[in-house]
């Protein structure tokens, strides 16, 4: 069965479908989509995002721990780099502050209707992405974006099998935060 899914493009798409639509309805029902809730989160006013994202990192976490080892997913790690990793950040940092929504968030707030989500965020995205790619031969020929070899390797594959001796106490250290954050009002 597991071999099916990793040979059909298909299949792997239809389930990355069903996912992104539960993690988007999750976002939704947590409010995450309302501009309100991620402006609390840019003013450390309101850590309901942070939150949610802990929580969607530990079952994450803890599904790869478990079904990675077993053959039952396969990772596709890309390489990267450093730089190109700062760059990334820096430009997503600056959308998101300017717009207040990331990517699902966006998603999201365009599935509730929110104007300012499709006209801001979608124009956006499909405007960025246009100038990117125009760009992207450019900044590669000058070496503006490059391969160090940053992230080729899964840190489970370095875990040699006994992801859950390090998952385990990362995901209590997590959930610490979270009730702390909780606990105190935030």
């Amino acid at each position: 069965m597991m071999n099916k899914i990793y040979e059909n493009k298909g299949l792997q798409l239809f389930f990355g479908f069903l996912t992104g639509i539960a993690f988007g309805f999750l976002l939704q029902k947590g409010g995450t989509t309302k501009y309100d809730v991620i402006l609390g989160q840019l003013r450390l006013q309101d850590f309901t995002v942070l939150k949610i994202m802990l929580a969607a990192v530990i079952v994450t976490m803890m599904g790869v721990s478990l079904l990675y080892p077993k053959g039952l997913i396969k990772l596709h790690i890309k390489p990267g780099s450093v730089k190109n990793s700062i760059i990334g950040g820096l430009i997503f940092g600056i959308g998101f502050a300017t717009l207040g929504y990331c990517p699902g968030t966006l998603a999201g707030a365009v599935g509730n209707g929110y104007v300012d989500g499709l006209l801001g965020g979608v124009v956006g995205i499909i405007i960025g992405s246009g100038l990117f790619a125009s760009m992207y031969s450019v900044l590669k020929r000058n070496n503006i974006l490059s391969e160090d070899g940053y992230s080729e390797k899964s840190l489970f594959d370095e875990m040699d099998g006994r992801s859950f001796r390090y998952t385990i106490p990362f995901a209590v250290i997590l959930a610490v935060i979270m009730l702390l954050l909780e606990f105190f009002g935030l």
